[in-house]
C-alpha cells in the first residue's frame, strides 16, 4: 500500500472528464428553457445593484437565496452525488448558503450601496459569471449543451454572488462570503485534477475576490 503522501489530487478523483461535462449536459437539456428566467434573474439583480437599491435589498436576497437552494438540491445533491460521493456533504453547505442570504434580507441589514474599487471589480466579477461563463465551452473544444450558465451550475451561481456580494454592506456580509469561496476553490482544484484547462477561472474568481476584500480592509 503507498503511502498517503505519495498520491496526487487526480488520484482522488471518482469519474472522468467525459462523465463530468456529460452531467451538465443533461442538467441542461432537464432544466431548459428555465435558463432564461435565471439568466434575466442575474441580469436584474446587476441592475439592482447599480441603482445602489436600499428598498430592493431583500429581494435581491431572496434571489440569490433561492438559486442557492436549487442548484444545491437540483445540481449537487441529485446530479453531482451520484458520481461523487463526496458531493453528498458538500451540498448541504452549499444550501446553507440560501437561509444565510434569507436571514441578512429579512433583517433589512443588507444594502448593495459600496462603490469603491473592491465594490466596482465586484460588478464585473458578477458580470463575468452571468455572461461570459456561458460562452466558454466552444472555447474549450466541449458543445453548447455543456455550458454552466448562472442559477442551473454552481459556479456562475457562486461567481455572481461572490461579485454582489462585495457591492454589499451590512451585519452579515462577511458571513457570506465564505461558502462561496469554498466551493470555487473545490471546484478549481476538481478541473485541475481532471487536466481541464478551464480550472484556473474559479480559482481566479476566488482569488480576485479574496484580493478585493483584502484591499477594501487595507484602505480603511
Amino acid at each position: 500500500m503507498s503511502e498517503w503522501w505519495t498520491y496526487r489530487l487526480e488520484d482522488f478523483l471518482l469519474f472522468s472528464p467525459r462523465v463530468y461535462w456529460r452531467m451538465f449536459e443533461l442538467a441542461n437539456a432537464a432544466s431548459w428553457p428555465l435558463h432564461l428566467l435565471t439568466l434575466a434573474a442575474g441580469l436584474a439583480i446587476v441592475l439592482l445593484v447599480l441603482r445602489r437599491p436600499r428598498r430592493h435589498g431583500l429581494w435581491i436576497a431572496l434571489v440569490l437565496a433561492a438559486f442557492f437552494a436549487f442548484v444545491g438540491w437540483s445540481f449537487l445533491w441529485n446530479r453531482y452525488a451520484v458520481i461523487d460521493w463526496a458531493i453528498a456533504y458538500v451540498a448541504p453547505v452549499f444550501g446553507l448558503q440560501a437561509p444565510l442570504l434569507a436571514f441578512g434580507g429579512a433583517r433589512g441589514s443588507l444594502a448593495f450601496n459600496r462603490r469603491d474599487i473592491a465594490g466596482r471589480l465586484g460588478l464585473l466579477i458578477a458580470v463575468a459569471g452571468l455572461v461570459v461563463y456561458p460562452l466558454l465551452p466552444p472555447l474549450f473544444g466541449r458543445p453548447w449543451a455543456s455550458a454552466e450558465v448562472f442559477g442551473i451550475a454552481p459556479d456562475p451561481t457562486a461567481i455572481v454572488a461572490l461579485g454582489v456580494l462585495l457591492a454589499a454592506s451590512g451585519g452579515p456580509v462577511p458571513l457570506l462570503f465564505a461558502i462561496p469561496l469554498l466551493w470555487l476553490l473545490i471546484s478549481g482544484l476538481t478541473l485541475h485534477a481532471m487536466g481541464d484547462p478551464q480550472a484556473w477561472l474559479p480559482l481566479l474568481a476566488a482569488a480576485t475576490t479574496a484580493a478585493a476584500l483584502a484591499l477594501r480592509r487595507i484602505a480603511r
